[in-house]
Protein backbone atom coordinates (compact mmCIF):
# COMPACT_ATOMS: atom_id res chain seq x y z
CA UNK A 1 0.00 0.00 0.00
CA UNK A 2 0.97 3.51 -0.48
CA UNK A 3 -0.72 6.49 -0.20
CA UNK A 4 -1.01 9.10 -3.12
CA UNK A 5 -2.04 12.61 -1.98
CA UNK A 6 -3.15 14.49 -4.51
CA UNK A 7 -4.59 18.77 -4.96
CA UNK A 8 -7.82 18.48 -7.19
CA UNK A 9 -8.00 22.03 -7.27
CA UNK A 10 -6.48 25.77 -5.76
CA UNK A 11 -7.92 29.08 -5.25
CA UNK A 12 -5.52 32.06 -5.54
CA UNK A 13 -5.07 35.79 -4.93
CA UNK A 14 -5.40 37.43 -8.47
CA UNK A 15 -3.22 40.37 -7.14
CA UNK A 16 -0.26 38.19 -6.29
CA UNK A 17 -1.36 34.63 -7.00
CA UNK A 18 -0.83 33.60 -3.82
CA UNK A 19 -2.68 30.17 -3.57
CA UNK A 20 -5.36 30.31 -0.55
CA UNK A 21 -7.32 27.30 -0.54
CA UNK A 22 -6.13 23.56 -1.80
CA UNK A 23 -8.67 20.67 -2.22
CA UNK A 24 -6.97 17.88 -1.81
CA UNK A 25 -7.43 14.12 -2.44
CA UNK A 26 -5.53 11.23 -0.55
CA UNK A 27 -6.04 7.28 -2.41
CA UNK A 28 -4.76 4.08 -1.30
CA UNK A 29 -5.01 0.40 -2.23
CA UNK A 30 -4.29 -3.00 -1.60
CA UNK A 31 -4.39 -5.60 -4.34
CA UNK A 32 -5.77 -9.06 -2.87
CA UNK A 33 -4.28 -11.81 -5.24
CA UNK A 34 -3.65 -11.88 -8.63
CA UNK A 35 -4.66 -12.24 -12.06
CA UNK A 36 -8.23 -12.59 -13.12
CA UNK A 37 -9.47 -12.86 -9.21
CA UNK A 38 -6.96 -10.61 -8.18
CA UNK A 39 -9.37 -7.48 -6.27
CA UNK A 40 -8.68 -4.35 -5.34
CA UNK A 41 -9.69 -2.80 -2.20
CA UNK A 42 -9.50 1.39 -2.25
CA UNK A 43 -9.95 4.13 0.08
CA UNK A 44 -9.69 7.35 -0.46
CA UNK A 45 -10.28 10.41 1.89
CA UNK A 46 -10.57 14.29 0.44
CA UNK A 47 -10.66 17.79 1.80
CA UNK A 48 -9.78 21.14 2.02
CA UNK A 49 -7.39 23.55 3.58
CA UNK A 50 -6.65 27.41 3.63
CA UNK A 51 -3.15 28.48 2.89
CA UNK A 52 -2.10 31.79 4.05
CA UNK A 53 0.80 32.90 1.50
CA UNK A 54 3.24 36.03 2.11
CA UNK A 55 4.35 37.58 -1.22
CA UNK A 56 6.70 39.13 0.33
CA UNK A 57 8.54 36.12 1.83
CA UNK A 58 11.48 35.12 -0.08
CA UNK A 59 10.37 31.38 -0.30
CA UNK A 60 6.67 33.01 -2.09
CA UNK A 61 6.30 30.59 -4.94
CA UNK A 62 3.37 32.46 -7.66
CA UNK A 63 0.30 30.44 -9.11
CA UNK A 64 2.00 30.29 -12.47
CA UNK A 65 5.18 28.10 -10.78
CA UNK A 66 3.79 26.14 -8.36
CA UNK A 67 3.87 22.27 -9.02
CA UNK A 68 1.98 19.68 -7.44
CA UNK A 69 4.91 18.88 -5.03
CA UNK A 70 4.70 22.19 -3.76
CA UNK A 71 0.87 22.19 -3.41
CA UNK A 72 0.85 18.57 -1.42
CA UNK A 73 3.52 19.30 0.85
CA UNK A 74 1.63 22.86 1.40
CA UNK A 75 -1.58 20.73 2.20
CA UNK A 76 0.03 18.38 4.69
CA UNK A 77 2.02 21.15 6.55
CA UNK A 78 -1.34 22.69 6.99
CA UNK A 79 -3.02 19.93 8.29
CA UNK A 80 -0.33 18.85 10.47
CA UNK A 81 1.91 15.91 11.21
CA UNK A 82 -1.11 14.24 13.62
CA UNK A 83 -3.76 14.75 11.04
CA UNK A 84 -1.83 13.49 8.36
CA UNK A 85 -1.03 10.82 9.98
CA UNK A 86 -4.90 10.32 11.43
CA UNK A 87 -6.33 10.46 7.47
CA UNK A 88 -3.52 7.82 6.13
CA UNK A 89 -4.60 5.77 9.33
CA UNK A 90 -8.14 6.08 8.15
CA UNK A 91 -7.50 4.55 4.54
CA UNK A 92 -5.58 1.65 6.44
CA UNK A 93 -8.78 1.37 8.49
CA UNK A 94 -11.25 1.41 5.44
CA UNK A 95 -9.20 -0.84 3.10
CA UNK A 96 -9.19 -3.61 6.39
CA UNK A 97 -13.26 -3.10 6.31
CA UNK A 98 -13.51 -3.49 2.83
CA UNK A 99 -11.41 -7.14 3.36
CA UNK A 100 -13.30 -8.32 6.19
CA UNK A 101 -16.67 -6.38 6.06
CA UNK A 102 -17.92 -6.00 9.60
CA UNK A 103 -21.57 -4.59 7.62
CA UNK A 104 -23.13 -4.57 4.37
CA UNK A 105 -25.95 -2.28 2.82
CA UNK A 106 -28.90 -3.87 1.92
CA UNK A 107 -33.11 -4.35 2.44
CA UNK A 108 -34.69 -7.92 3.45
CA UNK A 109 -37.29 -7.65 0.84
Amino acid sequence: MATIWNVLQTERELVNGGITVCHWSVVDSETVGSGETAVVHEATSIGSCSLTPDSTASDFVSYADVTQANAVAWVKAALGADEVSLIEASLTAQIAESKTPTSELGVPW
